[in-house]
């Protein structure tokens, strides 16, 4: 779908479909459809009781006439409104629009949009309009509905129009790789997309087999991926800007292509699943994609850890000790505790490259979908100020974080070996919190870190707002968001 500013009014414009953004209780803005439509409308909107709700959205079809649909969308109160009102709805008017078969939709408000809702329109855009349907077959009697071709956005700003479409662009490509099979995506082939992305972006791309990483010490990634046929690997990207950089940031993913619990192999229903559980490091790939084209000036590195675990010959087993990248042991309880063994050699690794502040994301814990339910990702830290910078910038993507403790000496205690330096494992309770509290064994000295735990976040199985059922590339927009405030601080 291409988007396009348009200074066209909306009363002399003919074409397929116009959608109307209305605040609660305000009908005023109908008017600006011109004459012919707004009266049409306003007859409706009385008949149906049409308040202006949040998330609401009015189908008023006029055939025959100068439009052919137009949508008005509900955004609740002006002072409850909020960045995610305008993207949920111009999705769900996106959808509707497909489905009413129409060509090109012009998405207008009362007044000219800010650059904050031009962003926010071209995202929400974007991202309603992704479906992953690419191993259905289709035949002439398909009804799926036909992608609009045009979105025309009636006095928008156009920079803010086309840093909104790069953001969704690369969350849905975090979605395309996340939703992408065990049998398509393993460590190698996801290693080739990340490197396809990076020369296709012109960004620094650099691969460490698994030979380079039993040389580096990198024992961690090597065991957990010793069960498979295909090997693991570690990613790395790097971002350097044209001139001197302000700073150097990095993000971490975790990329287990497959879990099948290794050798404490998953119940069939919670492995069902699991081809998520490289979303971290399809986010962080997403991520650099996007970092190549804002072009920030500060110098970005991009680690993904990508494994697959699985039960065979080979795989590690509980009771093992394995020596980390950074020389610390740690003490295998359970082989389905997998994601924290690859990130601790991922982490110490980026953390050999001196950032400044390291994000990770990670489908960790079963607990904190527990914890914060399938709608709130966690997020635990070394660094207040950082936390709290990362949970305003959700605020502003609609992202929903909450962050757990790190502080409780008893409970760090549950993750201690009593012969190796930490167990991978710390119990049912508290489960999301020792498990971070796991990772931070691995984050260097000095080294402001966040981690993000998307389990629960990182897929649907409902249809709402700008989501489809299957991977949401949740993350994505908020480290984005995160590095743009980061940058000008």
């Amino acid at each position: 779908m291409r988007i396009d500013i348009t200074k066209i009014s909306p009363a002399e414009w003919t074409g397929d479909a116009a959608a109307l953004f209305i605040f609660e209780g305000e009908k005023e803005p109908v008017g600006i459809l011109g004459e012919d439509a707004a009266s049409v409308v306003m007859e409706r909107m009385t008949r149906m009781g049409f308040k202006g709700r949040p998330d609401s959205v009015l189908t008023v079809s006029m055939p025959g006439g100068r439009l052919a649909n137009v949508y008005i969308v509900g955004l609740g109160s002006r002072k409850g409104a909020t960045l995610d009102s305008w993207r949920r709805g111009i999705a769900v008017s996106v959808r509707q629009a497909e489905k009413d078969r129409n060509k090109v939709l012009m998405v207008l408000g009362a007044e000219p949009f800010s650059p904050e809702v031009s962003s926010a329109l071209a995202e929400g855009a974007l991202l309603g309009e992704y479906r992953f349907d690419k191993y259905k077959s289709k035949d002439d009697t398909s009804e799926t509905p036909e992608p609009l071709e045009s979105l025309l956005v009636y006095q928008g700003d156009e920079a803010a129009v086309a840093r909104g479409a790069v953001i969704a662009q690369a969350q849905n490509f975090a979605r395309d790789l996340a939703n992408e099979p065990g049998n398509v995506i393993n460590p190698s082939t996801l290693s080739e997309k990340a490197r396809k992305m990076a020369e296709d972006s012109g960004i620094e791309f650099t691969l460490l087999d698994e030979k380079k990483m039993k040389d580096l010490g990198m024992n961690g990634i090597i065991s957990v991926g010793g069960g498979s046929h295909t090997p693991p690997r570690l990613i790395h990207m790097v971002y350097r800007p044209s001139g001197e950089p302000s700073g150097k940031i990095a993000f971490v993913g975790k990329g287990l292509t497959f879990d099948s619990g290794g050798l404490n192999i998953k119940p069939g229903e919670y492995m069902r699943s699991m081809k998520g559980d490289k979303t971290g490091a399809c986010n962080v790939i997403a991520i650099m994609k996007a970092v190549s084209e804002l072009k920030p000036d500060m110098e970005v590195h991009g680690f993904a850890g990508v494994a697959e675990n699985m039960p065979g010959g080979g795989a590690y087993r509980p009771d093992d000790i394995i020596r980390m990248f950074n020389g610390k042991t740690v003490e295998v309880d359970n082989t389905d505790a997998e994601g924290r063994i690859v990130l601790g050699d991922v982490l110490a690794y980026a953390s050999r490259q001196e950032p400044s502040v390291i994000v990770d994301m990670a489908t960790l814990t079963g607990a904190c979908v527990v914890a914060l339910g399938p709608y709130t990702a966690g997020i635990f830290g070394n660094d207040d100020e950082l936390a709290a910078s990362f949970r305003n910038a959700s605020k502003i993507t609609g992202e929903r974080v909450w962050e757990l403790p790190m502080d409780d000496e008893r409970l760090k205690k549950k993750i201690r070996s009593d012969i190796a330096d930490v167990d991978n494992t710390g119990g049912r309770y508290g489960g999301a919190i020792t498990a971070a509290m796991f990772l931070r064994e691995f984050v260097g000295e000095g080294v402001k870190w966040l981690h993000v735990d998307i389990a629960g976040v990182d897929n649907s199985d409902e249809e709402y707002g700008y989501y489809r059922k299957g991977a949401t590339g949740f993350g994505v927009r908020t480290c984005l968001e995160w590095l743009s405030k980061f940058e000008n601080r």
